[in-house]
């Protein structure tokens, strides 16, 4: 679990918005920075959102870490987990695994004593 006080920052840390993405539906919500001559955004005039700025960030040390606290790893095969540590990883399941080759992984992962993120889900019988 990351510690107190990094979860307190990262949860104040404002929603960056794209400039003017709430006027118009075209423009996505994704950030990018105003570099208009005459942008309020950019002049960071009063009621605007705020600007991406270096005093946001997180601490290097738990920069990139899933809010559990471990490293989010990416695995596509067996010979992968070997290479982890459970106390410091987590396992997130490639999308392009079938179903039996992620049940498969899913369980190894559970045998050695890692978390994983994104478990398979069990289907119920559906009676028609």
């Amino acid at each position: 679990m990351l510690p107190r006080k990094v979860l307190k920052k990262r949860s104040r840390t404002p929603e960056f918005v794209r400039q003017e993405s709430w006027r118009y539906v075209r423009l996505q919500t994704s950030y990018r920075r105003p570099r208009g001559k005459d942008s309020r955004m950019r002049l960071q005039k009063s009621g605007s959102p705020p600007l991406v700025k270096i005093g946001y960030g997180s601490p290097a040390q738990y920069r990139g870490l899933h809010p559990s606290g471990y490293r989010d790893v990416l695995v596509t095969e067996a010979s992968q987990l070997d290479k982890l540590s459970p106390e410091r990883d987590a396992v997130r399941l490639s999308s392009r695994l079938g179903k039996r080759k992620r049940t498969e992984l899913y369980q190894m992962a559970v045998d050695k004593g890692f978390k994983v993120l994104n478990p398979p889900v069990k289907q119920e019988a559906s009676s028609t």
